[in-house]
């Protein structure tokens, strides 16, 4: 739905696995393609600990590791901060008039923690090994994202404009956003490989929880508090006695406030926390860097992998409008952004105890059949939802809106949870089953990548053809038109206004439900087929 409140699916990937090598490290093994034998982590994790590692000395309690589980815990909730903070400019930019050609191009920004396999072998592969493999880009990377923030509170107000004679400039703000992004995904990189070697064997499972709890806490500190924060109604409202005109704090405050954090917590990280030396130049780094990419390109030659990246790059055409124009429409229409924000907090249960339930539905063989079933389900509520945006000014009154709409959007908001819970939890266990085990963390990471670029291509589109299926015209003045942005102003200056006939949001919606279930019909069936391929056909062929 909303940048602020919609789920992210598979937002974040894991790093494709640990088998890439120092810049001065020359292995004795040759590397093989797809499947030569095991490969990095995978054959690791099968040998046995030697002699004098932590690993050999005996099992170690959770209160051994508790000051790292703290530490990945304060990383990712790092990482989430520049995740939230680039979700919620969106809701600013529509509250400040921007076109939604404009927000299709601020949607780059959130590419790169889908793109960010074709580097994440150059940050495993080079390091300074004195420094320490991962603090050798954490740390500078982190540097870079406080020195960043605080830069960027001193020009951000500039660049979203005054919301008054001056627009947001939305070129620079994509811009800057994307470079925030891609260092914040370089960041994920470093820290999901030193949380494998940061805990120890027995306590390695709470990174994937530090992981999930980190970033969900970042996320909604950099989101939901900010734009609550940042509200002056919300604020005046709620949090003081004297009405002000502005919020508690702005987007600039917020970015200082944070860029100065990142600053300290890395020179406490770069000082105090060393990385485990005993486990640098193990077995696990037996790949180099263009062997990683002469394997991810193996993978998708093959005939199975090759079908499966076509049809999910399609599959989730059918949703893009109701995923990325409903949220950005509702506050069009009127509804606070920091109402919609905090519509996350009550999904919080929701979102912890799906992946609980429907997980029984696709540990099995055909984990697939849960995604065709909750298709045209979803489909159906992106119809109800723009059913919902065509409602929401018709209950508007002078005081904002009754609670009985509130509660009708956190129903569908819910029921589309549940949906889009039910298919990627179940593309991600299809994911897990075919992926070969030879090389697990790259194949699985390549699927996970093709699936999150299936997502992420389709609401750029939608929301790129808003305004050119919209049509307006020019009421109270003659001869003038409404077509763009220059027409409009003249229309304006003719003593005229310009009146929505036809809003391209909901032909938007009807197009996009008809090529889902055109997609639902004609190749979703090929789509279920994939499941009852033999396992041969997912296996990378041995070449020596």
């Amino acid at each position: 739905m909303s940048p602020a409140i919609a789920a992210k699916e598979g937002g974040r990937q894991r790093r494709p696995g640990s088998h890439q090598l120092c810049l001065d490290v020359r292995s004795e093994v040759p590397p093989a393609l797809c499947g030569d034998g095991p490969a990095g982590g995978e054959a690791e994790a099968l040998l046995p600990p030697e002699p004098g590692t932590p690993a050999a000395r005996g099992p170690r309690g959770c209160r051994a590791d508790l000051g790292s589980v703290l530490l990945l815990l304060a990383l990712y909730v790092l990482q989430g901060i520049p995740l939230g903070l680039a979700g919620s400019v969106p809701l600013i930019l529509q509250s400040r008039n921007a076109s939604y050609t404009e927000q299709a191009f601020f949607s780059f920004v959130f590419w790169p923690f889908s793109l960010k396999l074709l580097w994440a072998p150059l940050v495993d592969a080079v390091y300074v090994r004195r420094f320490g493999r991962r603090k050798s880009w954490l740390v500078p990377t982190q540097y870079v994202l406080g020195l960043f923030m605080i830069y960027l509170s001193t020009r951000v107000d500039v660049l979203l404009g005054d919301g008054q004679g001056r627009g947001p400039d939305v070129v620079s703000l994509t811009v800057t956003f994307f470079l925030f992004e891609f260092l914040a995904a370089t960041q994920d990189i470093a820290v999901d490989g030193w949380a494998l070697t940061m805990l120890s064997r027995e306590n390695v499972g709470y990174a994937s929880t530090c992981n999930s709890v980190g970033q969900t806490a970042g996320y909604f500190l950099g989101n939901v508090l900010f734009l609550a924060l940042e509200s002056a109604s919300f604020c005046n409202k709620y949090l003081r006695f004297q009405p002000q005109p502005r919020g508690i704090v702005t987007l600039s405050d917020f970015l200082f406030f944070w860029g100065a954090v990142f600053l300290i917590t890395t020179t406490l990280v770069a000082l105090l926390k060393k990385e485990n030396k005993e486990l640098t130049a193990t077995k696990e780094e037996t790949k180099g860097i263009t062997d990683t990419y002469r394997l991810l390109f193996s993978i998708i030659k093959m005939p199975a992998v090759f079908t499966f990246c076509l049809l999910v790059l399609t599959a989730k055409v059918g949703f893009s409008a109701a995923d990325a124009v409903t949220g950005l429409k509702l506050v069009e229409e009127g509804v606070p952004k920091e109402h919609l924000a905090l519509l996350a907090v009550p999904m919080v249960p929701l979102q912890i105890i799906l992946p609980l339930i429907i997980s029984k539905y696709t540990a099995g063989p055909q984990p697939l059949n849960t995604f065709y079933k909750a298709m045209p389900f979803r489909l159906l509520l992106g119809l109800e939802l723009a059913f919902l945006v065509w409602w929401t000014p018709r209950v508007r009154h002078e005081g904002g809106f009754p609670i009985y709409y509130y509660a009708v959007v956190l129903l569908s908001y819910a029921l589309h949870q549940i949906s889009l819970y039910s298919m990627y939890v179940a593309i991600m266990a299809f994911n897990a089953r075919v992926s070969d085990p030879l090389i697990g963390g790259t194949y699985m990471t390549l699927l996970n990548t093709v699936s999150n670029l299936g997502g992420n291509w389709p609401s750029t589109v939608a929301l790129w053809l808003v305004d050119p299926l919209t049509v307006k015209e020019c009421m109270g003045a003659q001869g003038q038109a409404c077509g763009n942005a220059l027409e409009a102003e003249l229309c304006t200056k003719a003593g005229g206004s310009c009146v929505t006939t036809l809003d391209g949001y909901y032909v938007e919606s009807v197009v996009c439900v008809i090529l889902g279930f055109g997609w639902w019909f004609l190749l979703g069936p090929k789509f279920k087929r994939l499941q009852d391929e033999g396992q041969s056909s997912w296996k990378c062929k041995r070449t020596k």
